[in-house]
């Protein structure tokens, strides 16, 4: 897909797209923190019709529920692809020795050769947490890796 992107000087930027129906959308994103999506008139694309704001807050909010679906698709099409190769999570729950300590701590990937690539916290998804993120009670961890693999990893947070 082919998005645009506009400096607005003073204001922000603006991003453009066709969607499928052949709508064209865009996000103003502004100095502020705010957006506004805009639908431009059909009849003419200098006129944009506002469809809504969203505060910083908002926008993060839905950034994290369009982009949690989409990494979990992917992983979910990676595993198809590659015979041996699972996805599953592992869950950091209280009391393990890693709570408050960094990913890196817990050897993972150089005990068991399973690849964590993504933390799932709260609403938020990490993807691609480097060794230095710190692990807390409740995280999922979405592991990469053989069956065996991702069950040693619940094993190493369980247990160190």
């Amino acid at each position: 897909m082919d998005v645009k992107e506009v400096l607005l000087p003073g204001v922000g930027l603006r991003y453009e797209f066709d969607n499928s129906d052949g709508d064209r959308i865009g996000v103003v994103a502004k100095r502020t923190g705010d957006f506004e999506v805009v639908l431009y008139a059909a009849e003419d694309l200098d006129v944009a019709h506002p469809l809504f704001r969203l505060t910083n807050d908002e926008a993060e909010a839905l950034a994290q529920i369009l982009g949690a679906p989409r990494i979990a698709e992917r992983f979910a099409d990676l595993t198809r692809e590659v015979p041996g190769l699972s996805a599953g999570q592992a869950v950091v729950r209280p009391g393990s020795p890693f709570v408050d300590r960094p990913l890196g701590d817990t050897g993972a990937r150089t005990r068991t050769g399973a690849s964590i690539v993504a933390i799932v916290r709260d609403d938020e998804v990490l993807p691609s947490p480097g060794p230095k993120e710190v692990l807390r009670s409740a995280d999922v961890l979405v592991v990469i890796g053989t069956d065996d693999g991702i069950a040693s990893v619940e094993e190493i947070l369980d247990k160190g």
